[in-house]
C-alpha cells in the first residue's frame, strides 16, 4: 500500500507561482508512475502531468497541452518526493491539485492511477 501526502498550495495572483510536493511513503517500490491531477467545481478530474518513476537515471515527464511550457514535474529520489512547479498562473488553474500514483501505465488518464492523495486547494485569482 502507498500513502500519498500532497502540500503547497494556496492563492495566488495570476502570472504568479506555486510549487506542490507530493511524499510517497509505504509500498513506493511498486509505483511506475506518480502524477498529477486537478479537478475544478462541476469539472472532471484532469490529468496535468506525471513522470516515470522506475529509472534510477533520466525522469520522464508527460504534461497535458494546457499546461505545456508553463509546468514542470520533477522527483527527489532519495525522498521519496515529487514536485509540481507551476509558472505563469491563470485563473483557469483554480483547482484541487491531486498526488496519484500508478502501477502500470503511466497514461494521464485518472484510472490507471490506483493511489490518491487527499487534494491541495490552488486557487489563481485575476
Amino acid at each position: 500500500q502507498v500513502r500519498l501526502v500532497e502540500s503547497g498550495g494556496g492563492s495566488v495572483q495570476a502570472g504568479g507561482s506555486l510549487t506542490l510536493s507530493c511524499a510517497a511513503s509505504g509500498y513506493t517500490s511498486s509505483m511506475t508512475c506518480m502524477g498529477w491531477f486537478r479537478q475544478a467545481p462541476g469539472k472532471e478530474r484532469e490529468g496535468v502531468a506525471t513522470g516515470y518513476i522506475l529509472t534510477a537515471g533520466a525522469f520522464f515527464t508527460y504534461y497535458a497541452d494546457s499546461v505545456k511550457g508553463r509546468f514542470t514535474v520533477s522527483r527527489d529520489r532519495v525522498k521519496n518526493t515529487v514536485y509540481l512547479q507551476m509558472n505563469s498562473l491563470e485563473p483557469e488553474d483554480t483547482a484541487m491539485y491531486y498526488c496519484a500514483a500508478s502501477f502500470q501505465s503511466c497514461a494521464l488518464e485518472p484510472a490507471e492511477y490506483k493511489s490518491w492523495g487527499q487534494g491541495t486547494q490552488v486557487t489563481v485569482s485575476s
